[in-house]
């Protein structure tokens, strides 16, 4: 159990990737292993390709699901044409965190890949009563935002937006 929740909390993880599998996601599955050592409940994990309907499509349902707490998702975040996570997520939000993108961009400039990380565009915030966080595809940047931000913090999270 996380904080003072009740229960422990439950994800949905979100590949987005026109060429990934669930054989090559090593992004998706390095979210669920890192979610399940630490005791988060994996609701459900699902690939969809790097189209802004669909990626809606999947979220939106999660959204609906009152066991789901939180949804990850990897992929999509860079600037390249076929990127489209943020733009697809972006106009979901309740409430946007910030924070969560800055130091995010911060301990990867720092800590891993330097001035490349001012690509990432790398969101997290709140739709609805859903923490989500939307990540990059690589497991670096995975392992990165997973040990350093949002296990540390998923409890509280959750907490603040259930209260």
């Amino acid at each position: 159990m996380h904080g003072k929740l009740e229960k422990p909390i439950s994800i949905a993880v979100l590949t987005i990737s026109d060429t990934r599998t669930f054989d090559t996601d090593k992004g998706g599955k390095l979210v669920q292993k890192l979610a399940e050592e630490a005791g988060i409940i994996v609701f459900e994990r699902k690939i969809c390709r790097d189209d802004l309907k669909e990626i809606r499509q999947i979220i939106q349902v999660w959204c609906e699901e009152k066991q789901i707490d939180g949804i990850i998702t990897t992929g999509g975040t860079g600037i390249a044409r076929r990127d489209n996570s943020i733009e697809a997520i972006l106009p979901l939000l309740t409430k946007e965190m910030l924070g969560f993108g800055e130091l995010f961009r911060y301990l990867s400039f720092t800590e891993d890949i330097g001035t490349k990380a001012m690509l990432s565009r790398a969101i997290a915030g709140v739709i609805q009563d859903k923490a989500i966080f939307v990540l990059p595809g690589s497991t670096g940047a995975v392992k990165l935002a997973m040990e350093k931000l949002i296990l540390p913090e998923i409890g509280h999270v959750v907490f603040e937006i259930k209260k």
